[in-house]
């Protein structure tokens, strides 16, 4: 009989470097409120932000993934012809066809390699983490680029209560590869698609041409096309990470195999400020444990949020590398995703 051959595994995987790009233009809370009807105060007390950074001039997703990239490239120092493959976590690409990894990976020198777009939402980076350790680990490569970018203010509507004043735009990456100890847990995730539209995008690509086709030639002013807009239904979101999430941190912590005491740093997404603190009460860690909370200044960058968190931690040394970390995502799907982690060293080369 023929024996097929299999990948040699690799059964220690770590992050070995961080890097990210935030874009030049802060928006303040202030002109938020040009346009949506809120006041600065309120936006902070109901989310924790007080500022978010826009893409502006010639900041696209696409340069912004790059810039990330070669940062983490950069500050990890592994020559990037051992990179393996690209995982592209974002769900704002603007076309379905081609997909967007392919063309990151060519700007970063890297054409050829398998490159794929990973979409989770907010859970996005946690998903591609998971991926990325289980491929390391079954062989299918030595090291992966795992980059995390979002433009979620090209698909907002300005006056929606529920979005305009909470997202912001970035990108952060990890390099993933072999270590002599381990440093990323199995991931605990999951999805619940019975409440999946509690986070949605309000029409799909078939309706919206149909309509911008039925209207052709109108008078905008009388009906306009509009645009397409992401839509979230609040109260519905908070109450389902009530119930999952510290389900969900708990299930992590078990399968890393540590104790809740060891953990050093908790970097949860940056989707609003009360639900964070809310998590690290119930989960019971201590008050001096570091909490990011990046979402003061970035605002909820989705799949970019947690890498983003991360590098502005080990920036400020709020966190160290080899600290042990809890991380977990959660958004649209409704998805999450989580790990234990052992923290990359801070970048040389930050973001800000």
């Amino acid at each position: 009989m023929v024996s097929i051959a299999i990948n040699k595994s690799r059964q220690n995987v770590a992050m070995l470097g961080i890097g990210a790009y935030r874009p030049q233009r802060l928006v303040t809370n202030a002109e938020v409120c040009e346009t949506l009807d809120s006041t600065p105060e309120w936006i902070f007390e109901r989310t924790g932000i007080r500022n978010r950074r826009w893409i502006s001039g010639d900041e696209t997703l696409r340069s912004m993934a790059v810039a990330a990239g070669n940062r983490a490239l950069n500050n990890t120092g592994i020559d990037r012809s051992k990179i393996g493959a690209l995982i592209f976590c974002t769900s704002s690409w603007l076309k379905l066809t081609p997909h967007g990894a392919p063309s990151v990976a060519a700007d970063l020198g890297m054409n050829g390699i398998p490159a794929f777009d990973l979409t989770s939402g907010c859970g996005g980076f946690g998903y591609g983490l998971g991926v990325a350790t289980d491929m390391i680990r079954s062989g299918s490569a030595e090291y992966i680029l795992v980059i995390g970018a979002e433009t979620m203010t090209v698909g907002l509507d300005p006056k929606d209560r529920g979005t305009a004043m909470i997202f912001g735009d970035g990108a952060g990456a990890v390099v993933v590869g072999p270590s002599e100890e381990n440093g990323i847990s199995p991931t605990v995730w999951g999805s619940d698609g019975e409440n999946a539209e509690a986070i949605a995008q309000d029409v799909d690509f078939l309706e919206f041409m149909n309509k911008a086709q039925r209207l052709q030639g109108t008078d905008p002013a009388v009906e306009p096309v509009g645009r397409m807009s992401l839509h979230m239904e609040g109260p519905k979101v908070f109450r389902w990470a009530a119930v999952t999430l510290p389900r969900a941190l708990s299930s992590a912590i078990e399968m890393s195999g540590v104790h809740k005491e060891d953990i050093e740093v908790f970097i949860p997404h940056q989707a609003n400020a009360r639900i964070n603190e809310l998590m690290k009460k119930n989960l019971g860690l201590a008050d001096e444990i570091p909490m990011a909370n990046d979402i003061e200044n970035t605002g909820n960058t989705s799949a970019a949020s947690i890498p983003l968190a991360m590098e502005e931690m080990l920036v400020t040394g709020k966190a160290k590398g080899g600290q042990l970390a809890l991380l977990l995502g959660f958004g649209a799907g409704l998805s999450y995703a989580g790990q234990v982690v052992v923290l990359p060293p801070a970048p040389a080369e930050p973001s800000f």
